[in-house]
């Protein structure tokens, strides 16, 4: 039985991007192991994927990457631009341990988050709402840095009143000499922040999607509602909201380096992530796929070794 074939007429149908080529995304999740390493001739010549044994590896791995782009920018007298998730998150605490440990001020750090909670108008939580990402970077990584904190004035969040004004304060800041790297996780249907696949369906061409700098209020996809309903809301899928601001493409395809994390593993054997991750390493680029493009930047994609699979039927 083809099982690619038994999605017509079901209520899959219409359900996935428009735009994926299902057996051709089925093939690549049939990549042995071994194989799922390859470099494709489209990566940026310094990209690199970078396994990890366990969580607390990726997590400390991770936040040393960011700790040490602080470091450099400090060392090279410039300012540096994060784009920065809400997911990865375990990252944040060593971030916060090697800057203390280094004793490094970051006074030449401004944080841009890439996305945020909203309803369908942009409107987002209050600032202190535990469910909002201002409230979670204030907890994760502004407030533990203490007096070495990045000033409030460089914290940026993507609220309705600020997000439109994202890409004139990056692009003023990178003409004065600051390097933009993105750190971002890859969502289950391969969106970085909440830029979704299904928006590559109202542009004519890839050049007019790069273009996009934002989103206020944009319609997330089912299956992005339903993984963060997991990982992030214990399961309550309705307290998970169904649209989001978000930057786009014009911005975090823009910077000089990136820092990407793919920690969707479970226990027992459970994982949510494995198919996207193959996805965005090996899927040539393209609008549907808004990880895909990731691999054409100078960086890493740390990543849990068990993502490689084998991607094979089990029952846990």
């Amino acid at each position: 039985m083809d099982l690619i074939q038994t999605i017509a007429g079901s209520l899959m149908e219409g359900f996935l991007p428009k735009g994926w080529d299902l057996a051709k995304i089925d093939r690549l999740a049939a990549t042995p192991p071994s194989n799922v390493a390859r470099r494709e001739k489209w990566w940026h010549p310094q990209f690199e994927p970078v396994p990890c044994a366990t969580f607390a590896d990726f997590d400390t791995f991770m936040g040393h990457e960011i700790a040490r782009e602080i470091q450099l920018a400090k060392q090279a007298g410039r300012s540096v631009v994060f784009i920065l998730p809400v997911g990865p998150m375990g990252m944040y605490r060593w971030t916060v341990y090697f800057l203390k440990e280094w004793g490094l001020g970051c006074d030449h750090v401004h944080g841009f988050n890439m996305d945020e909670w909203s309803d369908g108008q942009g409107n987002t939580l209050p600032a202190d709402n535990p469910g909002s990402f201002q409230y979670s970077m204030e907890q994760a990584l502004y407030g533990p840095l203490g007096s070495l904190t990045i000033p409030a004035k460089q914290r940026h969040f993507a609220v309705k009143s600020e997000l439109p004004t994202y890409a004139a304060q990056i692009t003023d800041l990178k003409k004065q000499g600051a390097k933009l790297i993105t750190v971002f996780g890859i969502g289950r249907v391969c969106h970085i922040a909440f830029w979704e696949p299904h928006f590559a369906a109202e542009f004519a061409s890839e050049a007019d999607w790069k273009k996009q700098t934002h989103r206020l209020g944009a319609r997330l996809h089912p299956l992005t509602i339903e993984q963060n309903a997991l990982t992030s809301f214990k399961s309550r899928t309705t307290l998970v909201p169904a649209f989001a601001n978000t930057i786009g493409p014009a911005l975090f395809l823009a910077a000089d380096r990136i820092i990407g994390g793919a920690d969707g593993a479970f226990n027992r054997g459970m994982q949510w992530q494995g198919l996207s991750w193959r996805m965005t390493l090996h899927h040539e680029p393209t609008p549907w796929i808004p990880s895909t493009f990731m691999p054409t930047l100078s960086g890493r994609l740390f990543y849990m070794k068990e993502l490689e699979g084998p991607l094979i039927a089990e029952c846990n």
